[in-house]
């Protein structure tokens, strides 16, 4: 009799023994299987972003010669490099236009500079005379360093200003220009010799 409870006993070892490694078998492969499974998930969410970058990468080139990765990261490679040339020669030019425009510059202020010398070698001084000639117009003659541009921003100021130019003439020499004019008042404005003398005097300060 206690014979055979040992030899239940023992068998109910062994089958809780066998379901015990049976039960660790299963987690096992429960584990085995869910590790597989977040892997094939991050698999799936890196390719999903690397073909979200080839499909924005494919719209910024204009011409893709083929439709898979290898072509399209070739293409994008060979337009970057196309676009650092193009980025390369304008750089160039932007420098040469540079160094153009400060020479020309200098060039103009050397000139300047000599016309305002030639000037004072000759004792020439910037003057502003002005007479009637009939009714409201009158005859102006105006003597200036010659500097670019200041005759058609003195134009300008004097158009402003509501003198009106009926004829006028420029003439260059010494590093002055000499200009004369027959002006009048734009609007029927009448304006004095000495308000025209004083007008065409602060306009040659500002130009």
């Amino acid at each position: 009799m206690e014979s055979f409870a040992m030899d239940e006993l023992g068998l109910a070892d062994q089958e809780g023994s066998c379901r015990g490694r049976m039960g660790r078998g299963k987690s096992s492969y429960d584990d085995t299987v869910d590790y597989k499974s977040k892997n094939l998930h991050a698999e799936r969410r890196r390719r999903e972003k690397l073909s979200s970058r080839l499909l924005t990468l494919r719209a910024l080139v204009p011409i893709i010669t083929n439709m898979n990765k290898g072509t399209i990261i070739e293409d994008a490679i060979a337009y970057t490099q196309e676009l650092k040339k193009k980025v390369e020669v304008l750089t160039g030019m932007l420098q040469e236009m540079e160094v153009t425009s400060s020479e020309e510059e200098i060039t103009t202020r050397v000139n300047e500079i000599g016309a305002c010398e030639e000037m004072k070698r000759c004792g020439i001084k910037e003057d502003v005379q002005v007479t009637t000639i009939e009714g409201d117009k009158l005859w102006i003659k105006i003597l200036l360093e010659k500097k670019r541009g200041r005759f058609s921003r003195l134009m300008e100021k004097m158009s402003c200003f509501g003198l009106e130019l009926i004829d006028s003439n420029l003439t260059t020499s010494k590093g002055a220009m000499l200009v004369t004019a027959c002006v009048e008042g734009a609007l029927g404005e009448t304006f004095t010799v000495q308000q025209t003398k004083e007008l065409l005097l602060q306009i040659l300060k500002g130009i």
